[in-house]
């Protein structure tokens, strides 16, 4: 089962969840962990929650594996200047656990602000406690990933961060989730963000950082 939130160094344990909704102990470790996570908050302890094969997705990415998902959320730490969460509350306590999220994003450089709100569900296995899948719903969608073959050769393009910031600020236009090139470009972004972020190999280097 999940370790508990103080031998992990989570930071959000006040969780908030809607009438009638209670959490065990495995999900409100789980739930707070996520919260650290989506507030740009990441480290490898919290990270240890995650199945080896487990799956981040959001409208701009699809991570399969761990060396694809953690270098997601060291990420944002690299994208964004600053990351506010407006408000959080659990929906949901069953499996998937369904998570409420508004989330002030300010992309670094260029000082593009966003707002997100998000319906996020969780999958775990109740077995190990470990999280299986997470999938990040930008009001409420996410596009179908049907159309996912695409050739990579440019997935090292030095303005993959101006993409990555664009994408962002286009996440409005839902109609263009269903067009090939918006498959492609959650293709390369999964594959990509491992290649331009660091993930800490150590405690020691990942404390350097400042993640707890």
């Amino acid at each position: 089962m999940a370790t508990g939130t103080g031998d992990l160094g989570i930071e959000n344990t006040n969780i908030t969840t809607a009438s009638g909704i209670s959490l065990d102990e495995t999900q409100q470790t789980i739930v707070g962990s996520i919260l650290d996570l989506f507030a740009g908050r990441p480290s490898l302890k919290k990270l240890q929650l995650w199945d080896d094969d487990g799956v981040f997705e959001d409208p701009i990415t699809k991570a399969v594996g761990r060396k694809q998902f953690e270098p997601q959320w060291y990420g944002l730490q690299a994208a964004f200047s600053s990351i506010e969460r407006l408000h959080h509350e659990v929906t949901d306590g069953g499996n998937p656990i369904g998570l409420d999220l508004r989330t002030r994003y300010v992309v670094k450089g260029i000082n593009k602000e966003q707002i997100i709100d998000s319906k996020v569900l969780i999958h775990y296995d109740k077995v190990t406690g470990k999280i299986t899948h997470v999938q990040d719903k930008w009001d409420g969608k996410l596009p179908d990933s049907s159309f996912q073959n695409v050739s990579l050769a440019q997935v090292l393009s030095p303005w993959w961060w101006v993409h990555y910031a664009e994408g962002w600020a286009w996440y409005t236009w839902s109609f263009t989730w269903e067009m090939w090139w918006w498959q492609a470009f959650r293709k390369i972004n999964a594959v990509t963000v491992p290649k331009v972020v660091s993930v800490p190999k150590t405690d020691e280097e990942d404390a350097k950082k400042g993640n707890q």
